[in-house]
């Protein structure tokens, strides 16, 4: 069996080609810019989502049995938004199944606890472009699965972690926020549960976050811990005090997705742990 993952060369993409690949798939990725090192046995196809024809021209190409799509582009509304609609409008012309990565930007944080039942409320331009991609895709391609995460830590090549290096070296200017609260995930948790969910036959919405609800400052004292830095030396503010837009407390209930899964979605505490992942 075939599977492509559109963004193979981000963060998560990279991770979920590593499991893919052991784990006896046939793998094929896309990048943007340039394929990463080191995965010689993978098929790389350039891929730019605002390219209608492109994207049909890879999935035609690839002729996979399953797609997962972990790009990831801010705001920029032609990929984030769009991007999405035109690969699910591909893999449905093909027969492919589809998992699409979302986010946890999609809500406001009025509620604060959102399971896979309630709606996107964004309060961000990049909230509005993941929920948008969200309603094309489940409208072009029915049976897709889109699965809202939230924090994707790992190692230096997470963008929170670079930052919490950054802080306490003195690299960088700035605070972590002790009421911005967030339920992290682990990168090598999230893929094995996204190919899980690729491999099943599930359909619909799914959360795929941690079980910790966490602040950014908790998160970095975490980080910093388990990385052997000096946590003090990491500025704890308040973002209700800033002008940054987006909500504050924003917790994914994802237990109903982990009861279908053999995957466990570890919580910040447990995976960040000294001697931990």
């Amino acid at each position: 069996m075939t599977v492509l993952i559109i963004g193979g060369s981000g963060f998560l993409g990279t991770e979920l080609v590593r499991r893919a690949a052991a784990a006896g798939y046939a793998t094929a990725a896309t990048f943007a810019t340039r394929p990463p090192v080191g995965f010689r046995e993978i098929a790389w196809h350039a891929l730019d989502l605002r390219d209608s024809a492109r994207v049909e021209a890879v999935v035609a190409e690839v002729g996979p049995r399953l797609v997962v799509n972990a790009t990831s582009a801010a705001s920029d509304w032609a990929v984030t938004a769009e991007g999405p609609v035109r690969l699910a409008m591909a893999a449905a012309n093909h027969g492919c199944r589809l998992v699409h990565v979302s986010s946890d930007a999609v809500f406001s944080g009025a509620r604060v606890h959102y399971d896979e039942s309630c709606l996107p409320d964004p309060v961000t331009p990049y909230g509005a472009a993941k929920a948008a991609a969200e309603t094309g895709v489940r409208l072009v391609h029915p049976n897709a699965v889109v699965a809202r995460t939230s924090l994707i830590i790992g190692g230096l090549r997470s963008e929170h972690v670079r930052m919490v290096h950054d802080l306490a070296s003195g690299a960088r200017n700035g605070v972590l926020f002790t009421d911005d609260v967030r339920c992290p995930v682990h990168v090598a948790d999230l893929a094995a549960a996204l190919l899980e969910l690729a491999s099943s036959d599930a359909t619909g919405v799914h959360h795929l976050a941690g079980a910790d609800a966490v602040s950014r400052h908790e998160l970095g004292t975490l980080i910093a811990r388990r990385d052997g830095l000096d946590a003090s030396r990491l500025p704890a503010g308040l973002r209700a005090d800033s002008a940054l837009p987006g909500g504050l407390d924003i917790r994914l209930d994802s237990r109903a997705t982990q009861r279908k899964l053999h995957t466990t979605l570890r919580g910040a505490r447990q995976f960040l742990a000294l001697g931990g992942a």
